[in-house]
């Protein structure tokens, strides 16, 4: 095993011509035997320090060539360090081709980017939600596809990935797979934690993400109104599996709980408390993040309507829930029936109690957050808008407010 290693920058050539910039050069030793290599960089050497083996001065062409320097010392070490913990014996000419990329089988893209889902595959429910592992796995696919019908090679080395590249996956993303752009720029995001991971391990010499910026889109989004909420309440549905989505859908209403948290909810996450009321206590699948709901007699009346469910019983939940994609598809018809213009979706219930069962009738937006599962404000913000109605009612409160002590101060100057 290797012990003595150390490298050294320093100038070779003639020194001592007036105006004449010398190459700086690296000398890689290891057990006493020496490596060579040019760094294609040329210096004054009135200006070179020979002891530190950097260029004298603070000025900006000082500063950015010693920086130049460290990262090479740095991706040096790195090397050296590697081939320690491997245990096996290496030369100093084994280090400066490892530098240089010779004698080392390139990283591909594609293979790094199933390294990573595999290893995140195996944490979904430690660390990760499932639906966090598909996003991935589907990004993997988008730029495979993207890898082919652009370089017409089934994976790149990841060096290769550079900012034009990032770019044109955009561009792909929007235009080949018809993905809207917040949509495109999520796949991005995703893509650019495989980019990071590549830069941290010295397989990619530099971020290509350094000059790209992200900028998504606002989107409104929408809710039911009060009326289409007790119309979808009131509505008679017969069959048996439209009617299980259609409780479902208002119990999300009067509970803000996402598909995937509905679907997971057991009876023993819901707890009853000293005066009798019902609430629940458990944590977000997506983000692990904890919530308590009181819940509203609406939601107390569905979830006793199915306590004796076959589904409920045999299977530990609290309303026999189908799958997202078919429950959505039964949602568009009952959005038919029931007169209701809309794009009703799972999702669109979690807005619903946002805006028009919380904030609109007064729960300060705060607590509507925590009720949610957000870990920040301007997440609640995105679900929660604040409609017309509520801000004449605030108003008219306030106008109602501000005529009282206009009429009191009128009284008292009269008294006077």
């Amino acid at each position: 095993m290797n012990n003595n290693f150390s490298q050294l920058f320093y100038l070779k050539g003639k020194h001592f011509e007036k105006d004449v910039k010398v190459p700086i050069y690296l000398r890689l030793t290891v057990n006493g035997r020496r490596s060579e290599l040019s760094i294609s960089r040329k210096v004054d050497p009135e200006k070179w320090n020979a002891r530190t083996g950097k260029m004298k001065g603070t000025n900006l062409t000082t500063n950015q060539l010693n920086s130049y320097l460290d990262s090479i010392r740095n991706k040096i070490n790195k090397i050296h360090a590697r081939l320690m913990e491997e245990d096996q014996s290496f030369t100093s000419l084994d280090i400066k081709n490892l530098y240089l990329g010779k004698g080392e089988k390139q990283k591909m893209l594609l293979q790094l980017f199933d390294e990573h889902n595999q290893q995140m595959e195996k944490l979904v429910g430690v660390e990760f939600a499932l639906g966090t592992w598909k996003r991935y796995f589907t990004t993997r696919n988008h730029v495979a596809e993207y890898v082919k019908s652009e370089y017409r090679k089934n994976d790149i080395p990841v060096k290769d990935i550079d900012l034009k590249f990032i770019k044109g996956f955009e561009y792909f993303l929007k235009v080949t797979k018809a993905c809207n752009h917040n949509s495109a720029l999520k796949y991005v995001n995703n893509f650019k934690k495989i980019v990071r991971i590549a830069v941290a391990n010295d397989w990619l010499a530099k971020d290509p993400f350094y000059n790209y910026k992200v900028q998504f889109k606002t989107v409104e989004r929408e809710f039911l109104t009060k009326e289409e909420l007790q119309k979808l309440i009131d509505k008679e549905i017969e069959g048996e599996r439209l009617g299980i989505v259609r409780d479902m859908f208002v119990l999300c209403c009067f509970t803000g709980l996402a598909y995937i948290d509905i679907q997971t909810l057991t009876p023993v996450e819901i707890y009853q408390n000293g005066e009798g009321g019902y609430y629940i206590k458990s944590k977000r699948s997506k983000t692990d993040t904890g919530f308590t709901i009181p819940l509203l007699p609406t939601a107390v009346a569905i979830i006793e309507k199915y306590k004796d469910h076959p589904k409920v019983v045999n299977k530990n939940c609290v309303i026999p829930v189908l799958s997202n994609q078919k429950s959505n598809a039964y949602l568009k018809e009952i959005a038919d029936r029931c007169d209701i213009n809309k794009n009703l979706t799972t999702h669109l219930a979690r807005h619903t109690f946002a805006t028009t069962v919380t904030l609109t009738n007064g729960v300060p937006i705060e607590t509507v957050g925590k009720m949610l599962g957000h870990k920040n404000l301007r997440t609640t913000q995105h679900y929660a808008k604040i409609i017309d109605s509520k801000v004449e009612e605030d108003m008219k409160v306030l106008m109602e407010k501000l005529a009282g002590i206009e009429a009191k101060e009128s009284r008292e100057k009269s008294r006077n």
